[in-house]
């Protein structure tokens, strides 16, 4: 692992904050942000497909203000962060790269994944016991597959992208309805990437889309093993109206994890962290807080 360009980011005048690029193995660059004091115990947040470190940001800003080091990054092909040349996207590319991004910190984190990231935690875990507690954000091992295909339409609509930013917003607020206003043109901005033509497109690789999007569902027999394998604290944490868990794939995840707790966020859909900040922001600092002082330096072996 090779952490290179580190930049403080004036991103909140009582939060310190760091950008860095990180190389993995196969040399694929990943964009990481760090809030807070690199000393606190940390935190380690991973995005959903499609998404970016974007989305934890206020939540990032308010646990590092509340004393904890929470590391924010992209996934490989997402955001800002590097794509493949070949195209050739594995599952366990992201595992190993969300391992590497574990170990970043002196010691064990505690993952908040949403989504795809809370997959992956759930298999690095299984894997490699890179984390001391797992906070799995509307996500289980087995998913409502017509949530998915919602998703992966939305994310295979436009494939020559947008004119204007303000394009992208109406596609983005025909695609989450039930939010009252349309995403900020600044923030938007970041999520878009300006092409040769003019024309500005998402920030994935499209390439994703078949390569991991589209054949999750093969990953789901490993996905339960792996869960059943979880021996740390475990919060799940779902949305109200979600279309990717349902009572049935929540009841079946408390069978494979026992001891696991279970909040549901009350009007948020899959888009948790988004959809109702406030209070996802609460449910994590609820489960973590008791485990502050749980925290140990990494073992070497």
């Amino acid at each position: 692992m090779r952490m290179v360009a580190v930049m403080d980011m004036p991103t909140s005048p009582l939060v310190r904050t760091r950008a860095q690029r990180l190389h993995a193995d196969d040399g694929v660059e990943l964009a990481i942000n760090q809030f807070g004091e690199p000393a606190a115990p940390p935190l380690v947040f991973a995005h959903g497909f499609g998404q970016t470190r974007q989305a934890w940001t206020e939540t990032a800003i308010r646990l590092a203000g509340d004393g904890w080091h929470c590391i924010t990054a992209d996934a490989r092909g997402h955001g800002e962060s590097g794509w493949r040349e070949d195209g050739a996207y594995e599952f366990a590319q992201f595992i190993d790269d969300l391992v590497q991004v574990a170990r970043i910190p002196n010691e064990k984190p505690i993952l908040v994944g949403a989504s795809m990231g809370g997959l992956l935690g759930i298999r690095a875990q299984a894997e490699h016991a890179p984390f001391r507690a797992l906070v799995l954000v509307d996500i289980t091992p087995r998913w409502e597959a017509a949530g998915v295909e919602r998703i992966l339409s939305f994310m295979r609509a436009h494939p020559q992208g947008f004119a204007s930013v303000d394009e992208a917003a109406d596609a983005i607020a025909n695609y989450l309805p039930h939010r009252a206003e349309k995403k900020p043109p600044e923030r938007l901005r970041a999520l878009l990437v300006p092409t040769a033509n003019g024309r500005l497109r998402w920030h994935w690789d499209p390439r994703l889309i078949e390569r991991i999007g589209a054949s999750g569902a093969n990953e789901q027999a490993a996905l339960l093993g792996a869960a059943r394998a979880i021996d740390v604290p475990c919060l799940l944490i779902s949305g109200e109206h979600s279309d990717i868990v349902s009572a049935a794939t929540i009841e079946e995840f408390q069978h494979c994890v026992p001891h696991a707790q279970h909040v549901r966020v009350s009007r948020a859909t899959h888009m948790v962290a988004g959809d109702a900040n406030d209070a996802f922001t609460q449910a994590v600092r609820q489960f973590i807080t008791p485990l502050r002082t749980g925290s140990g330096t990494r073992s070497c072996t």
